[in-house]
């Protein structure tokens, strides 16, 4: 697990991740600080470390990239992760319902991910 405050190269991160997933990379974002964690094998494991750093609970967000289908693709990032319901925040289903926070989610994988 890491957590990226930097850009960095994508494919560094992709070749060199210790999880076993095929496809994705689960991320989990702070979308108040700009900065993500990434490689994990839960959300929750990458939201812990966040907060570990500092991150509010509030303003984390979990998603998957798809480096192999690559940063232009439509589907590159996945808006869903459990961490994301919170009916209390006015979303209730695994997926970032939020307009607004997913264009943050987007254009934080955007900046980091070269």
């Amino acid at each position: 697990m890491k957590i990226i405050t930097e850009p960095v190269d994508l494919k560094a991160v992709w070749v060199n991740r210790e999880t076993l997933y095929e496809e994705m990379m689960k991320i989990v974002l702070d979308v108040k600080r700009g900065i993500l964690a990434v490689d994990g094998e839960l959300h929750a494991d990458l939201e812990r470390i966040l907060m570990e750093q500092g991150s509010a609970q509030e303003d984390l967000w979990g998603a998957n990239v798809y480096p192999v289908k690559g940063m232009g693709h439509p589907e590159f990032i996945e808006y869903t992760a459990l961490i994301n319901i919170r009916p209390s925040a006015g979303n209730r289903s695994i997926k970032i319902s939020d307009e607004t926070i997913r264009d943050k989610v987007q254009h934080i994988v955007e900046r980091l991910f070269i």
